[in-house]
């Protein structure tokens, strides 16, 4: 055999397996899929996640109805085969709202919980959509297990004496993706019946789950309200239930990080662009304040309102919606290095904080690791970036950063597979 004919049937085997793995010569194969939610059109806008390059490509059929008004908050089932639309409505009551997607005499619309089938490519097939035991509804979370998922309402069903809001839980049919709701059974209301909710505070904006625990952030009285995680999607109340850092200016959100709780504080006066409030998850779900865990945000940065850990717990990653910096008009992501404490060193790198989009609202890390994404409200696009594993260092990607995504495109989500 010649050196000729090796090196024919040699590329020969290398276009085969590009056209088994869908790679080509422009980039590698598909490594996951991306979904935007768009509040402008009220779309889902779909992507292939390219693994080589970070590309985003479009899906087939893409953009995508979200089957209500205002999607706000998106989830994925663990195992990829189910995607969790929240939508958050406009402007109605919980007392108001009697079924999921109502529209009121007023012009009101009220808020739903989509469910949606993930096919090939990622291609996304409505299925139903579900009330929530109260009434706009703001943020989604699922369990590890698939079996369950959680919504956050920003008002629950007491909401007129109280003014609190609640989190519904709901039973996930893994072969269906459909919802049943989940019973309080340890709190019953004035006419000794099971309540449907689990209460939280004021004007709850966002959630996350972490080990044993499910923490809510409500910006009414700037408190994160916590709960045990009980069997059968039991919620149980615990000792310390409700905790209030001090001092606290103006709490944009919450990120769960082994042991580590990280807040950030848009309204800080450690700088300009707020900071990073580091604390403890304890027994029972309890907040402590770590030791010098105020750490000031980037110089420069504005309006932090989302942060993110990359997959291997060695990186935090802060979304600023604004930015001082003239070299960078829009926004940025500010970078810290965790140190084995939990505690932040700013990642060495003149660039850092790094460019992003108009107004990013929202964050997350490749099924890979090896890129991350912004959705950016204000221009409706989605900023990527490769992550230096060893450094913590953001880059543009090589093919280009910016993807036009849906119109005021709000919060995304990803997965690696679907099965």
């Amino acid at each position: 055999m010649t050196f000729r004919r090796i090196g024919r049937i040699s590329r020969a085997l290398v276009v085969s397996m590009a056209v088994v793995l869908g790679m080509s010569a422009c980039g590698g194969y598909t490594v996951g899929f991306m979904w935007v939610l768009g509040t402008q059109y009220n779309q889902i806008a779909g992507f292939k996640i390219d693994d080589y390059t970070g590309n985003l490509t479009t899906m087939v059929n893409s953009p995508y109805s979200s089957a209500g008004t205002n999607p706000v908050s998106i989830t994925v089932r663990t195992g990829g085969n189910f995607v969790f639309v929240v939508n958050k409505g406009v402007n109605a009551t919980s007392s108001a709202c009697t079924s999921a997607g109502q529209t009121l005499a007023t012009g009101q619309v009220c808020g739903n919980v989509a469910v949606f089938a993930v096919g090939e490519d990622g291609v996304l097939t409505f299925q139903a959509t579900y009330g929530t035991a109260g009434g706009t509804p703001v943020w989604a979370a699922a369990d590890g297990t698939g079996g369950l998922l959680y919504v956050l309402d920003a008002q629950a069903p007491d909401y007129a004496t109280t003014g609190n809001g609640d989190i519904t839980v709901f039973a996930i049919d893994g072969s269906t993706g459909r919802l049943q709701l989940v019973q309080n059974q340890l709190i019953k209301n004035s006419s000794g019946g099971l309540l449907n909710y689990f209460e939280v505070g004021p004007a709850p904006t966002t959630m996350r789950v972490g080990g044993q625990c499910i923490y809510a952030l409500d910006s009414g009285d700037q408190s994160i309200y916590s709960y045990g995680i009980g069997g059968g999607g039991q919620l149980v109340v615990e000792p310390n239930s409700r905790y209030v850092p001090t001092p606290v200016y103006h709490l944009t959100s919450i990120n769960v990080t082994g042991s580590t709780i990280y807040l950030t504080d848009a309204g800080s006066p450690l700088s300009t662009g707020g900071a990073i409030k580091l604390f403890t998850a304890g027994a029972g779900c309890s907040l402590s304040p770590q030791s010098g865990g105020d750490v000031a945000n980037l110089a420069t940065t504005s309006n932090p309102v989302y942060s993110l850990t990359d997959a291997k717990n060695k990186f935090l990653y802060v979304v600023n919606h604004s930015e001082t910096n003239p070299l960078y008009p829009n926004s940025t992501i500010s970078a810290f290095v965790i140190l084995p404490g939990g505690e932040l060193d700013p990642v060495s790198d003149p660039q850092n904080p790094y460019g992003v989009g108009n107004g990013p609202v929202c964050m997350v890390e490749d099924p890979s690791g090896q890129y991350l994404y912004t959705s950016n409200s204000n221009d409706g696009s989605v900023t990527g970036k490769y992550i230096n594993s060893q450094t913590g260092q953001l880059s543009n990607l090589p093919r280009g950063s910016t993807f036009p995504a849906t119109g005021l495109a709000t919060c995304l989500a990803v997965s690696g597979n679907v099965d």
